[in-house]
């Protein structure tokens, strides 16, 4: 029983610190008198059973924030596969999940999902005429900072290099940023059809236009897909076009 009560009094606490609420260190001190029966240790046996007893719940209290932190994970993976996806709340509980696990690559590739597809939510409700609003903007900043963040932790983490691709081509209109991403991902993940055919995008907005061929060529050689390859021709074809009016 006694165990039982230590641990929730550990998890309460650890509740007690994620809402922000705050005590005095008296009233602090007070609880764990309370619960440990420590008033002020003088003698030496009397000092080490205090700090094997605070030992003990600072163990206790690490493991409730470790738990903590993953079940701000799992429901923010429940949002993202209830259907249809809520990725505001997703992105919501993932932020939360990095308080306790600040490196772990995989929920800033996650934030940058959500973040990009939250931006194509933030639409001109005022009405003001704006082509892009700032907070679609932030939004993919976000993501942006999210996916870098991720794959300065993980340096061949194939999805965040991915999405960068697409949110550098696609969504921010850089597509000079997404080529060394895209390269490096196609360095290691050689038959990504797909970064080959947000790659090959990129090289044509930059008028790279062999390097985009050259990679259309690649799709219609080694993809199974007849629907890829139907893609490779019709966008080889547009960029063969746009090099002979050059």
């Amino acid at each position: 029983m006694k165990k039982h009560y230590k641990t929730f009094f550990a998890l309460s606490f650890a509740m007690f610190v994620l809402c922000g609420c705050t005590k005095s260190n008296k009233s602090i001190i007070r609880m764990q008198k309370l619960e440990e029966g420590i008033d002020s240790p003088v003698t030496e046996a009397e000092l080490k059973e205090a700090i094997q007893k605070y030992e003990n719940r600072i163990a206790d209290m690490q493991l409730a924030s470790s738990q903590v932190g993953i079940w701000y994970k799992m429901l923010a993976v429940r949002y993202l596969d209830s259907k249809p996806p809520m990725y505001g709340e997703a992105l919501k509980y993932f932020q939360k999940a990095l308080q306790f696990y600040p490196t772990n690559q995989n929920l800033y590739y996650y934030v940058g999902l959500c973040a990009g597809y939250m931006s194509k939510a933030s639409l001109d409700f005022k009405a003001e005429g704006t082509a892009t609003t700032t907070e679609k903007y932030n939004y993919l900043k976000l993501a942006e900072s999210a996916y870098l963040r991720a794959i300065e932790l993980e340096p061949k983490y194939g999805r965040a290099l991915y999405g960068l691709g697409i949110l550098y081509v696609f969504e921010l209109g850089q597509s000079e940023k997404a080529i060394p991403h895209l390269e490096k991902l196609l360095s290691f993940d050689t038959r990504n059809f797909d970064a080959m055919f947000v790659l090959a995008k990129a090289y044509y907005d930059q008028n790279e236009f062999d390097k985009a061929v050259s990679l259309y060529d690649r799709i219609l050689a080694q993809s199974k897909s007849e629907q890829k390859k139907a893609d490779a021709a019709t966008n080889k074809k547009i960029v063969l076009d746009a090099s002979y009016s050059k």
